[in-house]
């Protein structure tokens, strides 16, 4: 799941995103926080039953986002987000700028500009140094069938390596 734009918090950070309301910036990436907050216990009570959870854009997202800006450290944008479920895998789908933006709906949302997006970049590949996460870098620009077969694969790989391991806490 994406951030969750049903919630209150939801429907402020849609809103700010998509450009009807202005907030400041500690504010915005403080929802997305508390946004992915709100889904923590159905998390939890989802792995504890042996499901998979699968999440678009995690805490990984927010702080790349957010220090992109200029006026954030990393440790500050990860702060909110230490102790959130430690994600067993992180698949990162890389994609040239030009091609991303040829996708459909570019530009309509905040932030979706190509000299924004090469900074999120750069604070992604920041973010992969850190060893103790498992990240791995898929090319999107594949086929559709292609890159599901890949990400299939990976899950799969992942899924059985980890089926035995305790939650961690993410940044702890």
């Amino acid at each position: 799941f994406p951030a969750d734009r049903t919630t209150e918090i939801g429907q402020l950070i849609s809103s700010y995103l998509g450009r009807e309301k202005n907030l400041e910036d500690h504010t915005i990436h403080l929802l997305f926080s508390a946004n992915r907050w709100e889904h923590v216990p159905m998390m939890k009570e989802k792995l504890q039953q042996g499901i998979t959870v699968v999440v678009d854009r995690y805490a990984f997202s927010g702080v790349a986002f957010t220090s992109a800006k200029g006026n954030f450290g990393l440790d500050w944008c990860k702060q909110p987000d230490v102790g959130l479920p430690k994600p067993d895998l992180i698949l990162f789908l890389q994609l040239n700028p030009e091609a991303a933006a040829e996708r459909g709906n570019f530009g309509q949302e905040r932030y979706e500009t190509s000299s924004f997006q090469e900074k999120v970049l750069q604070c992604f590949h920041c973010l992969m140094e850190d060893k103790s996460l498992n990240w791995k870098t898929v090319d999107a620009s594949k086929s559709i069938e292609d890159l599901h077969r890949e990400i299939k694969s990976i899950a799969k790989e992942t899924m059985q390596e980890v089926q035995n391991k305790p939650l961690g806490e993410l940044w702890k």
